[in-house]
């Protein structure tokens, strides 16, 4: 072994390597005396080569701060999606598994509500029905949500998504809740009885009733007026109930269909084609611009034949359209109806209509005023309000009322001048503020305090009265103090609850759809502060608002969809 370790370092004598990985470790003797593991050689020299110095080490990069709200964002969207998820089944559950309810107390006082308008079904989400015997009576067993019906008229949204169902609402409460689907003909406030009477097709043996109360809110709503005016209740449509949406998108279509049936006259066509409404409320503006949006995004498309025919005309009395917003709103949606081709005449009052014609008279810069003629198709009625039969029943009968004209006069609190125990809010009522679902919602809710408030009071009263029994009953000293404290608490309590704040309307804002997918929005808040908005966004506020308004998740998610379909499917055109 010896000999040939010498042969190798012979022939290499300056590349010394390790030729194995084993070494043999010799003693002095010069023998091997053990076999040891010796790691390779990198190098072939036997120079020592230079290490190369190993390069810093680094932390990775930080991430950049966009990079950092990105990511945070992003979270959040998934974390708000999931909340929302989570939110929207927690409240479909809930509408469709109503909860056990307590049977209503005959012995307590009869509280009747009549109507299912904003003001009384504001009034039933609110009160506490354990404390009174609710009765609710009304023509229709449903609420309608009125600021999208001008959309049901061309089938933006089915009449159906903007329906909830009135026991859906009385269901839901604590206590259950007597509905009756009839129409309330005449209210005595001496015998304090309701005579009741079964509209429906079917009826049974008993179609007519009558009803004690005890309490009564008078929330009936309204009926459209025509001011007097020859020929408008024969030949106009209104825009009050879903029937009435309803002839008006049948009535469209008839006009389109009749006018392009073959050898029809071009005057005629015109005429068959030509859309008036009247009324510059936020009600008319809302169903021109949807009548619009329905001719340039449908009909056109899939009836070309009358699109350089078909015509929409605003006609208002007064001098603008949309007295309540400012006029910088008043003027851009002016100018909008003037792009999308839709004519305001203000300053025009109608005087007459017959089958074919509007007669009205037009006051001009000069002052003066001449009479013209307006060939129609289909005339939608938007304006004016009168008191129902059973309201005008009830003032005559109140010496209180007899300068009433508008509706039910009625003081701060709205109890109805005249009487005890009978108020009345929304568009039946008289007041200072104007007849808007706005006003009839915060009546509502007013009321349901008021009544929260009254049942609360007289549980005071009967514990104090009763506490006061036994003051004089007992003997002992320390149980008088005892209880002349507890007196004295309860007292106090009443004192604060007797001290309920009139009526008092707070005005949160206005909002109207003026077509083409523009809104615009006059916003109250702080101290009497505005902000006013325009155009598209505008029109997302409006519609988030509106959803947002809606009473249940069934509804909210029907006006979604509703609205989806039209994007997706566009409107449909075929006759009912």
């Amino acid at each position: 072994m010896a000999s040939v370790l010498r042969h190798a370092r012979a022939r290499a004598p300056a590349q010394s390597v390790t030729l194995s990985r084993w070494s043999y470790p010799r003693h002095q003797s010069g023998r091997v005396a053990s076999l040891r593991l010796v790691t390779p050689s990198r190098s072939y020299s036997t120079e020592t080569e230079p290490v190369a110095p190993k390069p810093p080490t680094s932390s990775p990069p930080k991430k950049s701060r966009f990079a950092q709200v990105g990511k945070f964002l992003w979270r959040l969207t998934y974390g708000s999606a999931f909340i929302g998820l989570a939110y929207l089944a927690y409240g479909i559950y809930e509408d469709r598994h109503p909860v056990d309810q307590h049977p209503s107390d005959p012995s307590k006082k009869t509280l009747v509500i009549l109507g299912s308008g904003w003001g009384s079904v504001s009034l039933l989400k609110k009160i506490d029905t354990e404390n009174y015997n609710v009765v609710v009576i009304s023509p229709r067993n449903f609420f309608l949500f009125t600021p999208l019906l001008p959309a049901c008229t061309t089938g933006t949204i089915e009449h159906r998504s903007i329906m909830e169902p009135l026991r859906n609402i009385l269901r839901h409460k604590s206590t259950a809740v007597t509905f009756y689907e009839a129409e309330c003909t005449e209210i005595d406030p001496v015998k304090r009885v309701l005579t009741l009477r079964d509209n429906s097709e079917i009826k049974g043996d008993i179609a007519e009733t009558s009803l004690p109360f005890d309490y009564l809110v008078i929330g009936v709503g309204a009926q459209n007026t025509t001011f007097g005016i020859p020929g408008v209740q024969e030949n106009a449509c209104f825009l009050k109930e879903i029937a009435d949406a309803q002839k008006i998108r049948t009535r469209i279509m008839d006009c389109i269909e009749t006018a392009t049936f073959k050898d029809q006259t071009e005057e005629e066509r015109k005429r068959l084609l030509h859309m008036v409404v009247v009324g510059g409320g936020p009600t008319g503006v809302e169903f021109a611009g949807e009548l619009q949006d329905f001719f340039q995004e449908d009909l056109r498309k899939w009836v070309p034949e009358i699109a350089d025919e078909f015509h929409v005309s605003l006609v208002e009395a007064l001098p603008n359209v949309l007295p309540m917003f400012s006029k910088q709103l008043i003027n851009y949606t002016e100018k909008t109806f003037k792009a999308e081709k839709i004519d305001i005449h203000t300053k025009t009052m109608v005087k007459k209509v017959d089958e074919k014609t509007i007669f009205a008279e037009v006051t001009k810069a000069d002052g003066t005023k001449e009479i013209i003629e307006m060939p129609y198709g289909l005339l939608v009625w938007a304006t004016g309000n009168a008191p129902r039969t059973v309201v005008r029943n009830l003032m005559s009968k109140i010496p209180a009322q007899a300068k009433a004209r508008r509706g039910l006069e009625v003081n701060d609190y709205l109890v109805v001048n005249g009487t005890e125990g009978i108020w009345a809010l929304g568009d039946c009522a008289s007041t200072k503020y104007a007849p808007t679902a706005q006003v009839a919602t915060q009546q509502g809710q007013y009321l349901a305090r008021l009544f929260n408030t009254m049942a609360k009071t007289q549980a005071l009263e009967e514990d104090i009265a009763h506490l006061e029994e036994l003051g004089h009953a007992t003997t002992s000293v320390d149980d008088k103090k005892a209880i002349a404290s507890e007196i004295e608490a309860k007292a106090k309590t009443l004192r604060r609850s007797k001290r309920l704040m009139p009526f008092q309307y707070t005005h949160q804002g206005s909002l109207a759809y003026i077509g083409s997918d523009k809104a615009i929005a006059d916003l109250t808040f702080g101290d009497g502060n505005n902000l006013t908005s325009s155009g598209q966004l505008t029109y997302l506020f409006w519609r988030s608002v509106y959803v947002s308004m809606c009473f249940s998740t069934r509804n909210k998610m029907l006006v979604v969809m509703d609205w989806l379909k039209v994007k997706m499917f566009g409107r449909d055109v075929s006759r009912e």
